[in-house]
């Protein structure tokens, strides 16, 4: 019998970090009558055939608390001090538990406020389209979150160690990655200013 997440793409939010430009959790900064980190919850949640992993860490009780748990895996990253690789690793460790089959998984970030399911979708069937590897967003010059990557990369990922993020596994095989817009994706919430300007 296939388990449930069979044929399914994990979706990884990485809210483990402890907002220190900020100084408060960003992850519960009110946004669209809901949080931050709800709003990434729910567009990834609205996502088909997916299923969706959520990494927290420092503030994780009261991140948590907010949470609907039955819709959601939930896990704490008990090292996210050492950098954001330690919560990719424990995200995609999750993901092999629950589907060790999974043949790709997305990771996302909680402070990207204008992401929303369709960006997700399109990283999934772009990634049908090309059968790339590698399928990130692309805003201001740069690659970055939501990406998508296929199975074949998951030892790499697994392998980061401290402040490396997927960037450096992007930049590698480029031959190999393929970028699908996300107009918004440069604004992010790092400070109070971001976030001032963000509701006003």
């Amino acid at each position: 019998m296939k388990n449930k997440f069979h044929d399914k793409t994990g979706i990884v939010i990485l809210a483990a970090g402890n907002s220190s430009r900020l100084g408060r959790p960003k992850q519960l900064l009110e946004y669209k009558e809901s949080t931050l980190l709800k709003n990434t919850i729910s567009e990834a949640l609205n996502v088909p055939n997916s299923f969706v992993i959520v990494v927290t860490g420092a503030n994780n009780q009261n991140i948590e608390k907010d949470l609907d748990s039955a819709a959601i895996t939930l896990c704490f990253n008990e090292d996210w001090e050492t950098g954001m690789s330690s919560s990719i690793v424990k995200g995609l460790k999750e993901i092999l538990h629950l589907n060790s089959d999974s043949e790709n998984c997305i990771l996302a970030v909680c402070d990207q406020p204008f992401v929303t399911s369709s960006i997700f979708e399109n990283l999934i069937s772009e990634y049908h389209k090309t059968q790339k590897g590698i399928v990130t967003s692309a805003y201001s010059e740069t690659l970055g979150t939501p990406v998508l990557f296929h199975k074949k990369y998951f030892n790499e990922l697994l392998d980061l160690k401290g402040q490396e993020g997927a960037k450096k596994i992007i930049k590698k095989y480029l031959e190999d990655t393929v970028s699908v817009p996300f107009a918004k994706g440069n604004i992010d919430i790092d400070t109070e200013e971001d976030y001032t300007t963000l509701i006003s």
